[in-house]
């Protein structure tokens, strides 16, 4: 096997950091992150990119009416309501701008273009392990995803959970509605915990972005084959930040890369496409950078893109 590049991204829009951020600050950043999606397919075609979009739910909506008759049977009952993003949509929807809502026609494009894999990032941008949710409101949320899915004739195979928080009592659940991958956190001790972050953990994830020893990429024979196939992600990638960092950032990528290609290992890059919304043309070039060397790993050493399911299918191939 050569050296595997696989790319996974949480496409969330305000699903993803309602609880977070006031919307009203944002309806310009997520137009820029809609406005950008067809400049990455584009960008993801020219290297011939294999990628997972990992998709929360409802933005397969297409309006609050249509949000109103997609709820679940069981709502996840959660301690801290603020997480709760049915809660959040009954209360803001008169008020919200509805590009920060819904993103049926995208999730077209994406599902349309070349070698893209749709998967699921939950219905609800649901909390695996936060208090007051429990397994029946879980499969609620994921039979709901996959209702939806289907209805534009898509097969979820891969869930990415929510803000990291994997489950690993969830996966039957999960094999009961298609999926057969998973993505997990790094084994790093600083992205062990990502419910409960401390301080600690946050200036060591962001310190290791840049410097660090720590190798992160894989064997596929490392791969975990429990009920469902579970991917370690390798690195997140940051956004552009005008200074002198993105260098160090954009280069421990491509020697991370390159280390893969060179030693026939498995290289998992993530980010949200919201991440580029702040400044989209600078975070593209950046990623265009990236992409570019895979071009020359892929010459030299014959480094391959593989999307989450197509990594899976390698995997079980090996049993």
């Amino acid at each position: 096997m050569k050296g595997c590049l696989v790319i996974s991204l949480d496409f969330e829009l305000i699903w993803g950091v309602f609880d977070k951020v006031d919307h009203h600050d944002k309806v310009e950043y997520f137009e820029n992150t809609r406005n950008l999606i067809p400049d990455l397919l584009k960008l993801f075609n020219n290297h011939e990119i294999h990628s997972t979009w990992a998709t929360v739910g409802m933005l397969f909506n297409e309006s609050w009416s249509e949000w109103m008759d997609n709820l679940p049977q069981y709502y996840p009952n959660y301690t801290n309501q603020k997480l709760s993003a049915y809660d959040y949509g009954k209360e803001h929807k008169t008020r919200i701008n509805e590009k920060l809502c819904w993103a049926s026609e995208l999730i077209d494009l994406i599902a349309q273009s070349n070698h893209q894999e749709i998967a699921t990032h939950t219905y609800s941008h649901y909390y695996c392990l936060e208090e007051g949710q429990n397994r029946e409101s879980f499969a609620s949320d994921l039979e709901l995803v996959r209702k939806l899915a289907s209805k534009k004739g898509l097969e979820l195979k891969s869930l990415v959970f929510p803000r990291n928080q994997f489950n690993g009592s969830y996966q039957d659940i999960c094999v009961n509605n298609g999926i057969r991958t998973i993505r997990i956190n790094p084994e790093n001790w600083y992205w062990k915990n990502t419910q409960r972050d401390t301080l600690a953990d946050k200036i060591f994830r962001t310190g290791d972005a840049y410097i660090g020893l720590n190798d992160k990429s894989y064997d596929l024979s490392s791969v975990k084959v429990n009920k469902v196939v579970q991917q370690k992600a390798s690195r997140l990638l940051r956004p552009h930040e005008n200074n002198f960092k993105d260098s160090l950032r954009i280069n421990r990528i491509k020697n991370e890369l390159e280390f893969a290609a060179k030693n026939n290992r498995i290289y998992h890059l993530w980010w949200h496409p919201h991440n580029f919304g702040g400044n989209p043309q600078s975070n593209l070039k950046d990623l265009k950078e990236i992409l570019e060397h895979f071009s020359k790993c892929q010459d030299r050493y014959g480094m391959e893109s593989f999307t989450m399911d197509e990594l899976t299918d390698l995997r079980l191939n090996l049993q």
